[in-house]
């Protein structure tokens, strides 16, 4: 049986807001380009799913308008002040547990939630479910298996870690390289692709994405200790060399992927010209 908690479940507050912030301050300009590119616009009905800090649910309603909806949902929605989020219905809960209306949205976004539980296929088999026909389904989730030391005094900490990383999320059943696997997994649901960007951006100690990381260490430590793979020296090494300016590395790569759900589904023994 796989890990159904999400990876950062019982993190200190104070320091996941943090966390989430910075991830909306780094990843949010990819994901407003993915979106821009699916068409979403004025009127729009769009559902975020793992909604985190609402960074993105805010932006989706200021681009759809008064015309338009954005759900929001989360399974802790604390970190979502409605005060700044006109315009945004705030769920919480799994939505694999709740009543969305089939085929109600036009567009379904996600970032970095497929990977943080073993059900992905499910939960992903859900999100298509609340798309209209003829929406756009964008996704973005992470490949941890590109994470490669290029240079720094502590690079071996930092290979050590990064292989941590990886057997912490096989651990508890899920998938490290998942980005790497949505193109595939939304052709074989029928869903034509129309974007697939893989960004694996080689980093300077001191960059967003090594601070991300560094912090995500701080509060991951157990788990990456339990793999048997790190020490705490490792992590301590870890930490300078994402901060250290003479240090070089990936620490992960992010796939996006915008797709388009059928307009219909073909009643059974319709004639398709590539049967056969």
């Amino acid at each position: 049986m796989g890990d159904s908690a999400y990876t950062f479940a019982g993190a200190e507050r104070e320091r996941e807001l943090e966390r989430l912030r910075r991830i909306e301050d780094a990843a949010d300009p990819a994901s407003r380009h993915l979106l821009k590119e699916s068409g979403m616009g004025p009127g729009w009905s769009c559902l975020e799913v793992g909604a985190g800090a609402g960074s993105i649910a805010a932006w989706m309603a200021e681009r759809v308008g008064r015309e338009g909806e954005v759900v929001a949902i989360d399974r802790d929605a604390g970190f979502l002040d409605a005060s700044l989020l006109p315009g945004v219905r705030i769920i919480e809960g799994d939505i694999r547990e709740l009543d969305l209306h089939a085929a109600r949205f036009d567009v379904v976004h996600a970032r970095y939630v497929l990977v943080h539980t073993p059900d992905y296929e499910a939960l992903l088999d859900v999100m298509l479910a609340a798309l209209k026909p003829g929406g756009r389904l964008v996704v973005e989730e992470p490949d941890f298996t590109a994470a490669k030391g290029a240079s720094g005094a502590d690079i071996e900490a930092f290979e050590r870690v990064n292989r941590s990383v990886v057997a912490m999320f096989e651990a508890g059943g899920k998938d490290p390289g998942l980005g790497l696997r949505l193109p595939a997994m939304l052709t074989a649901r029928g869903l034509a692709i129309e974007l697939v960007e893989n960004e694996v951006p080689l980093c300077q100690g001191g960059h967003p994405l090594a601070e991300i990381m560094s912090l995500s260490a701080v509060q991951l430590r157990d788990k990456y200790l339990a793999t048997g793979l790190i020490s705490e020296g490792d992590l301590a090494g870890y930490a300078r060399f994402a901060a250290d300016p003479r240090a070089w590395g990936i620490y992960y790569g992010t796939v996006g992927v915008v797709a388009r759900k059928p307009a219909k589904t073909a009643p059974p023994g319709a004639y398709s010209p590539h049967a056969g």
